[in-house]
């Protein structure tokens, strides 16, 4: 007993030092205050009720119980002998183990009491009862707690006491019927009378969970529930009333008559009132008329389905969504081409892991994450990621939590640039890192992937910094020594002897290296510390990092979210944030709760070097943040203490942004008959590339219409129910500026818009071939990434990058951007950048057109001759970087590719004096003509050119290149 009890102990106190290295001692004493005084009340109360039934059926037991009615002694006589020596340990252990769970039960429902203690008013009412929407919240879940306790405790006291006078003979089971003493008879009728008397407050209690119904067509009371169920609900209360009064009536008057009367008027009209006549309402009035019926109660459900979900501001606004467009409008767009971002960060985990792991023991994330930056004095849409610390060469307990401790450095690109390989430009990069982000601490102490512990400070440098070849002690290594605030100190025995029994680990006592200097990091993942210090905030399941104030911190969107708004439309939170991107990422799982209301109420940071987390209210309006803050006072700073440097990296939600479109799907109709007709219902796509789940929103910067600047925006498509044409683009601004609405672009129902899966088509169908030929020798396999849609020239615009891997799969290989895909209406364009794919789709701006009686040039042959040798340039490098590739020598790969594409060029340049000089002359094999607007096949862009701005170099040509004939 006493081991449980220490490690009980070591337990809680653990926690309390850890919540005191973060600062939030008073959300740990809180919480712990708040389930303490609830469990004993929980456990007093349940054991007074219960308990004191079960002294008050004792004590009025009969004085001579056995063979008192007459007869012989029975089973109950035997059972009392053998439990009466025993009586009193089974009376205590018995209230023990009953207010153990009891009390266990009731502390669970802390935030319940917390709620109803601090409620703050909404300012809104219902339209069912007129009440503030603060009632339903916080009001009405605790009352029903209240009822479902005194249930528990009448329930069980009914049968504590039976069984009591049963067994000391205050009643008897003999033909021809039952046989109690008068203490018995008005004991028990006491009780069953309270029961029937907490039956009629729940029946009155009852009538404001109608606003929860979903009997109706939507969530939220129905016509029935009005007119059949609510009045039901206030005669069957009155009704229990008299029949509680019945049952105490059997106080003053012995026999069964009154409490049988009772009880049967109550089942009766349970059944005939409470069941059968809201069923023949709802079959001979409602169902034949239930459109006209059902009106006025769709309504209240779309208006707050739209105040609960904060949609009630989406702007819809039709969109006619051309599906021609010329140069010219290409030219009125130029403005956002640049921004567009090509690089993917579901495709793009390899390649940083290859070019920029540089050590095993590093890893990047299984999803890499978009923000922005200002670059050249221009925002930048920017693919992020931290180099967290993995798993040590060697694995042993020094290593993994002594050596191994921290990860080191951010890396970061610009979506819309690539080096003439296909590769990321990076922004940031190597170790330490360069860049042009400033100077900043690259050490990542509190990450998504950090050991579960570890001890640092200690004696020496211990600690792994970063791989350095330079170092004079030959180590290949620059060791350091933790500096900063996080963690636990654990320099003291007992602090040490607490940590040790909390991770059975015996080398915490053991261990030289700890000394007074260290400390100990656990909790480090940063939803998890965030979780911790505001267990009130359902958290986002991307958190992202971010380069602010010379530090490397991860933000977190935190959501306050409740399931009692009245009338609003209740969904699973983890049905509506799952799609690809969950998947990909391995994120945790949100909870697969019922929810039906949500504010992105709280911006949290966690420093990735001492681990500190800073709660900001972000939607201070929220009266659940409100309550919240009331509870537990000083947690969340205001908003007014957001720095301008990190209000520049905040972002719109993710999650919320996917609850809000699956909502927006039906609820953008506002009109009760519309909404009941369904037909202009809405649904999330399925992602092209995966076809059982739903296309995730993608970060991207684009101008909506009507606007005169590029924003950095969150996206999606909508698809109208069971089919896959376009049906609306929706999107909100993602930057943390003022008036932030969300808007939806309709597209009109008479014309037929592709969309993603169709695009998705258009692109493999109509750029099959030329993707096919640019296959290298079949060693290499192509990888689509993600399927973007954008307002482009007065229509819609699908960009789809395309990237090439090596087939062969090994630790080495990595994607590289190799094609941009376009389609606008039905036309399709591919090439080697943004602007060449757009040009063969709106036609070039400058074509020069043929002259076929121009005469042949006289240096033709000469002309032909530097093809040739081109040719055989570029068949020599293609060579040279398939046995590159062969042998994983990818350094030898690019010297290759450097040399192929500089004999491209001279191709190129050849075939541009052929051209001349014999225009006449057969293209080449390899070429192919432009299809200028009408989609179809495309001419191989230039491989060799540098993705400036939006371009992407090709890796290759084709696997067979010959000269062409003289």
């Amino acid at each position: 007993m006493i081991i449980i009890l220490f490690f009980v102990f070591a337990g809680v106190f653990t926690d309390w030092l850890w919540f005191d290295s973060v600062g939030y001692t008073s959300v740990f004493s809180t919480m712990l205050l708040t389930q303490l005084l609830l469990f004993v009340v929980g456990a007093l109360l349940m054991g007074v009720i219960v308990g004191g039934n079960a002294l008050l059926a004792f004590r009025t037991r009969p004085l001579f119980g056995i063979g008192m009615f007459g007869g012989p002694a029975q089973g109950a006589d035997r059972y009392r002998a053998a439990l009466d020596p025993h009586r009193k340990m089974i009376f205590i252990v018995g209230l023990a183990v009953l207010g153990l769970f009891t009390g266990s039960s009731t502390a669970g429902q802390w935030k319940t009491w917390l709620l109803f203690a601090n409620g703050t008013p909404f300012g809104k009412n219902d339209p069912m009862f007129h009440m503030d929407i603060s009632f339903f919240m916080f009001t009405y879940p605790f009352i029903r707690m209240v009822l479902n306790f005194l249930f528990t405790a009448v329930i069980i006291s009914i049968i504590v006491a039976a069984i009591i006078h049963y067994l000391y003979g205050g009643f008897r089971l003999n033909a021809p019927g039952l046989h109690a003493t008068r203490a018995a008879r008005v004991h028990l009728s006491v009780l069953v009378g309270l029961f029937v008397l907490l039956k009629a407050v729940a029946y009155w209690v009852d009538r404001f969970g109608l606003v929860f119904s979903d009997r109706g067509k939507v969530f939220g009371a129905s016509y029935t529930d009005v007119n059949a169920v609510l009045p039901a609900k206030s005669i069957l209360a009155i009704i229990a009333l008299i029949c509680a009064v019945l049952f105490f009536a059997g106080v003053v008057r012995p026999g069964g008559m009154l409490p049988g009367v009772g009880l049967g008027l109550l089942v009766l009209s349970a059944i005939l009132v409470g069941g059968l006549y809201p069923v023949l309402v709802e079959q001979f009035q409602v169902r034949p008329n239930q459109q006209s019926k059902e009106r006025e109660f769709i309504g209240y459900n779309i208006q707050a389905t739209r105040d609960a979900y904060g949609v009630g501001s989406a702007e819809v606004t039709p969109y006619s969504a051309k599906t021609e467009g010329t140069q010219q409008e290409i030219q009125s767009e130029a403005a956002t081409i640049p921004g567009v971002r090509l690089l993917d960060p579901t495709v793009l985990p390899p390649t940083y892991e290859q070019l920029q792991q540089i050590k095993g023991y590093y890893r990047f994330p299984e999803q890499l994450d978009v923000d922005r930056y200002t670059i050249d004095g221009v925002s930048r849409d920017t693919v992020v990621a931290v180099r967290e610390i993995g798993r040590p060469p060697e694995s042993n307990w020094i290593n993994d939590h002594l050596v191994y401790t921290h990860g080191f450095g951010f890396v970061a690109s610009q979506g819309n640039k690539t080096d003439p390989q296909g590769r990321p430009d990076f922004l940031v990069k190597d170790i330490p890192p360069t860049g042009g982000l400033g100077t900043f601490e690259p050490r990542v102490y509190f990450g998504e992937h950090s050991p579960d512990y570890s001890i640092v400070g200690g004696r020496g440098n211990m600690e792994l910094d970063y791989p350095d070849q330079s170092t004079n002690d030959n180590s290949g290594q620059v060791n350091t020594t933790y500096h900063g605030k996080g963690g636990v100190p654990i320099g003291n025995y007992f602090t040490r002897l607490l940590y040790a029994a909390k991770y059975s680990e015996t080398n915490l006592l053991l261990s030289s290296d700890i000394n007074s200097g260290s400390r100990i990091l656990y909790n480090r993942s940063p939803r998890e510390r965030v979780q911790q210090v505001a267990p009130f905030l359902t958290l986002d399941g991307d958190p992202y990092p971010a380069v602010v104030g010379g530090k490397i911190v991860w933000i977190i969107d935190g959501y306050t979210m409740s399931e009692d708004y009245p009338y609003a439309e209740r969904r699973s939170f983890g049905t509506m944030t799952d799609d690809t991107s969950t998947t990909r990422a391995l994120t945790p799982q949100q909870p697969r709760d019922q929810i039906n209301y949500i504010r992105n109420s709280v911006k949290a940071t966690v420093d990735a070097y001492d681990g500190s987390v800073t709660l900001y209210a972000w939607d201070e309006s929220d009266p659940l943040l409100r309550t919240w803050e009331k509870a537990f006072g000083g947690v969340v700073q205001p908003k007014s203490k957001i720095s301008p440097e990190l209000m520049a990296h905040l972002r719109y939600p993710e999650d919320l942004f996917k609850v809000q479109r699956d909502i927006l799907g039906q609820y953008h109709v506002t009109d009760a008959n519309a909404f009941y007709g369904g037909q202009d219902f809405w649904k999330v796509p399925e992602d092209p590339a995966s076809t059982k789940t739903k296309q995730p929103p993608y970060y991207v910067t684009l101008r909506m219409p009507g606007d005169t600047e590029p924003r950095f925006s969150l996206t999606t498509t909508l698809v109208p129910n069971n089919r896959d044409n376009l049906a609306a683009f929706m999107a909100v601004d993602a930057t943390a500026g003022p008036g932030t609405k969300i808007r939806i672009l309709q597209l009109p129902s008479d014309t037929t818009i592709p969309g993603p899966k169709q695009a998705q088509n258009a692109f493999d169908t109509k750029a099959a071939s030329v993707l096919n030929d640019l296959r290298i020798g079949g060693t290499t396999e192509l990888l689509n990434g993600n399927l973007l849609t954008l307002p482009f020239g007065g229509g819609l615009l699908y960009v789809q990058p395309v990237y090439v891997q090596p087939k062969v799969e090994n630790s080495a290989r990595y994607p590289t951007l190799f094609r941009v895909l376009v389609s606008f209406g039905n036309d399709v364009g591919l090439g080697g950048n943004l602007k060449e794919a757009l040009d063969q789709v709106f036609g070039r701006s400058a074509q020069t057109p043929a002259n076929p009686t121009t005469p042949q040039d006289p240096t033709a042959s000469q002309v032909t001759t530097d093809l040739t040798t081109a040719y055989t340039n570029a068949q020599k490098a293609y060579d040279e970087g398939q046995e590159a590739i062969k042998k994983g020598d990818f350094a030898a790969y690019g010297e290759a590719q450097k040399r192929l594409a500089e004999a491209l060029k001279q191709i190129e340049s050849a075939l541009g004096k052929q051209k001349a000089a014999a225009p006449t002359t057969s293209p080449s094999p390899s070429a192919t003509p432009s299809p200028g607007a009408s989609g179809g096949a495309t001419p191989t862009p230039d491989p060799s050119a540098a993705a400036a701005g939006t371009g992407t170099p090709s890796p290759a040509p084709s696997p067979s290149v010959s000269p062409p004939s003289s």
